[in-house]
């Protein structure tokens, strides 16, 4: 790697006089023909090691860094051919050069990626752990630097740089962390999401110290006079930025028809400030990736721009460009030179392992008062620990000053490539991807404070399905005192297109096109639901996820732990028609549906729509009948929870039916406890502002349950009932071999049955999950 200093010319010829020629010279003079040969040479053995290795659990970075240190001094480089024919000291200049530039529009990339709003919604947890884990370790290093320092009588030149040494082993990248979270697979798991906001806090922190160390090290070299100046032009940069630059993405956001791609007129212009900005950074001293980081943040992520200039770059530079820097860093790597009788390389010895397990405490323990399970808190705590591209960059931006010797840099680079290699295995065995949406706090109705906004992601396949979903939402009476804030994602299979899409509604303009957007309906009869009340009342998202359907669970878990929402609807497969009959089925809704219920982050209702909810709900003329099914456990207080929000209107009627075995249920006392609790101000009339009915109904089996079920449907408009999956009782037994349709629960299978002659819609509702929790 080189500095923008040492590319002052050109590093001899550029183009080849043919390939006869190159062979009678005996060497290869030619720039441009040996750059394509080290790029073909590093692309073919990365992706060949990355092969072998990957079975083993390796990523992709480390395979990099193992490539460079076999190719380097170390190994392969020893040997002529690679030392002084195709990896010659004359071509470092112009792979360096380029290594550069690929960091640099990596940097570009990772700041598009990051959404800074992530800040706003963090909680505490992530906020103390991203403090902790970069302030704790610091502080520890320093002052341990400084006592190894006297004491083992360093010279001035090595005890200046050894402070930004030990900043820089203290880091916590969120660029690093993001590719590996990609290579493992958990990017947008629960504990993905929290080591994201955890880093997104603690990077912050770090790009501030480091520009302050920045700067005062232009002070120490170039006095006050040009550190003040540059520390303004950093400001000036900044306040352009945020005042000027990012105002005009959200002008090119605006005037993008919505489902219409970015014009490459604004993606050349972007990357031609990219390139500007750069410059710029390199004039007030700082790294060039300081202003194509920033210029990336100013950039709103997800579609349609941040989306786009990620797909555009991003394979090329992850793939491509991203392998030649760190392969070319490993390749400046010679163990032989790690001898720790050498004071100052083991002063660096002993301040990587300290920050590393300091940080490791560090990050452990908020999590742990958070009272997060241990595993899942040693997993986070790995995570931020583990180290990267960013690192390796540093210490060779380091090297190249000549700030860092080559033996701490060799000793350096090996630390990046242990816990590269420890780190990710440590976590597969750890955190099982299956779990991968499980959450840490309780995102349900009952946990959702009474007068709190209530956040329901509704899914909707077809157009027609939204009246059924907005009648739902009617009935949940939402007021000033209790809002509802809707989220709706419209579902389309992924025909014809070779990658999904993800439409975000509230973002870009209506194109003005005859041709109407892919979810334009439902769009309108949501206004429609809004503009129907109180302003403040209700507040509406709309997206649409264009994707193969074995994926679709995915982007209705992300969505639903995006917006931390409390209860994600699902309509069921089966449609029927007006007369009664059964119109469609589709297996692979009920697919779908199975798999949202096992991976959801938050409670879920399984929507079963047989007319009665396309009625008028909100009229003074007819009322609404709504019955709640309670049998006991998690579920069905959950049930209860949602049906008690629904008795707040004149013209509606809740009924609660519960049912109690004859000869003693077999629940646990504390289940009894929570249940009789649940049901007391219902059993006293005292749930919200209209009249509550409570019927006690005694039975002795399943059978005979069923036929008071069966006897009552045709009495309300709506049911409500618990799924209670896998719990046994004496109120349904003899009735769980006669289910049909398992996500549904015995009740609820049996209010969906074929053979049922009732136009009465249903609602079977899943209590958030917990680990290790089968249902109930």
């Amino acid at each position: 790697m080189v500095t923008i200093n040492d590319c002052t010319e050109l590093p001899g010829p550029i183009h080849s006089n043919g390939l006869w020629n190159t062979i009678q010279a005996g060497a290869m003079p030619y720039a441009l023909p040996l750059l394509e040969l080290q790029m073909v040479f590093i692309f073919a053995i990365v992706q060949a090691a990355h092969h072998l290795l990957k079975r083993f659990g390796i990523p992709r970075f480390t395979t990099q860094l193992l490539v460079g240190l076999v190719l380097g001094p170390s190994l392969l480089g020893r040997f002529g051919i690679f030392k002084n024919v195709l990896f010659s000291i004359k071509s470092q200049e112009t792979l360096g050069l380029l290594s550069v530039w690929s960091y640099i529009l990596f940097m570009f990339l990772s700041g598009v990626k990051m959404d800074l709003g992530m800040i706003n919604r963090t909680g505490r947890k992530a906020l103390y752990t991203g403090v902790a884990c970069i302030l704790l370790p610091l502080v520890v290093g320093l002052s341990t630097q400084l006592r190894l320092s006297r004491y083992y009588k360093l010279d001035e030149d090595e005890a200046t740089i050894l402070p930004y040494v030990t900043a820089i082993h203290c880091l916590t990248p969120f660029p690093v962390l993001v590719w590996l979270l990609e290579d493992l697979q958990i990017l947008n798991s629960e504990l993905g999401r929290l080591s994201l906001s955890t880093a997104l806090v603690s990077d912050t922190l770090s790009v501030f110290l480091l520009l302050v160390s920045g700067l005062t090290g232009i002070e120490r070299k170039k006095g006050r006079v040009v550190a003040a100046i540059d520390s303004v032009s950093i400001i000036i940069h900044v306040i352009v930025i945020v005042f000027a630059i990012r105002p005009t993405m959200f002008w090119v956001i605006r005037q993008t028809p919505e489902g219409r791609p970015i014009k490459d007129t604004y993606i050349h212009a972007i990357i031609l400030v990219v390139l500007g900005s750069a410059y710029l950074s390199h004039l007030y001293g700082q790294t060039l990736v300081v202003g194509p980081f920033f210029l990336g943040l100013a950039i709103p992520d997800g579609p349609p721009l941040g989306s786009a200039i990620v797909n555009k770059f991003n394979s090329f530079v992850r793939d491509v460009f991203l392998p030649i820097l760190v392969t070319t860093c490993g390749m400046r790597i010679d163990l032989s030179l790690i001898k720790f009788d050498y004071s100052y390389t083991r002063v660096n010895g002993i301040l990587i392992v300290l920050t590393f397990v300091v940080k490791i405490v560090a990050s452990l323990v908020p999590p742990l008062l958070s009272k997060m399970p241990f595993n899942d808190a040693l997993t986070l705590a790995l995570l931020l620990s583990c180290k990267g591209v960013v690192q390796i960059f540093f210490y060779a931006f380091l090297k190249d000053n000549e700030t860092m010797a080559n033996q701490t840099y060799a000793l350096a680079c090996v630390s990046v490539l242990l816990t590269a290699i420890f780190v990710p295995l440590l976590v597969k065995y750890l955190y099982h991807p299956s779990r991968k949406y499980a959450g840490y706090q309780k995102r349900d109705i009952m946990h959702c404070k009474r007068n709190a906004e209530l956040r329901i992601l509704a899914c909707i396949h077809r157009q027609d399905e939204i009246i059924a979903i907005t009648k739902l939402l009617e009935v949940s009476c939402p007021s000033s005192e209790r809002p509802l804030a809707i989220y709706v994602l419209h579902l389309i299979e992924l025909i014809g297109r070779a990658s999904p899409i993800f439409i975000s509604h509230q973002m870009q303009k209506k194109t003005m096109s005859n041709s109407s957007s892919y979810s334009e309906n439902i769009i309108l009869a949501l206004n429609q639901f809004k503009q129907g009340n109180d302003k403040g009342v209700v507040s509406v998202n709309v997206f649409t996820a264009i994707s193969p359907p074995k994926f679709m669970h995915e982007d209705i878990c992300i969505l639903g732990l995006d917006k931390l929402t409390s209860l994600i609807i699902l309509p069921f497969h089966r449609k029927w028609s007006i007369g009664g009959s059964i119109e469609s089925e589709d297996n692979t809704i009920r697919t779908l549906n199975c798999s949202v219920l096992e991976l959801a982050p938050c409670s879920v209702g399984i929507l079963i729509d047989r007319g009665h909810l396309g009625r008028s709900i909100v009229s003074s003329e007819s009322s609404y009948s709504i019955a709640m099914i309670f049998l006991g456990g998690n579920d069905d207080r959950e049930a209860l929870t949602f049906a008690k929000r629904m008795a707040n209107d004149s013209n509606i009627t809740l009924t609660v039916v519960q049912f109690v075995a004859v000869d003693g249920d077999v629940d646990s006392r504390w289940d009894k406890l929570l249940d009789n609790e649940i049901l007391k101000d219902v059993k006293l009339n005292n749930v919200g502002d209209e009249y509550v009915i409570f019927l006690e109904e005694m039975v002795k089996d399943g059978p005979q349950t069923a036929l008071i079920v069966r006897s009552m449907v045709d009495e309300y408009d709506l049911i409500i009932v618990g799924r209670r999956h896998n719990l046994e009782s004496s109120q349904t037994s003899g009735l769980a071999e006669w289910s049909e349709f398992s996500e549904l629960g015995i009740i609820g299978d049996l209010l969906a049955s074929s053979d049922l002659d009732s136009r009465t819609s249903v609602l079977v509702v899943q209590q958030q999950q917990n680990d290790g929790q089968v249902g109930n």
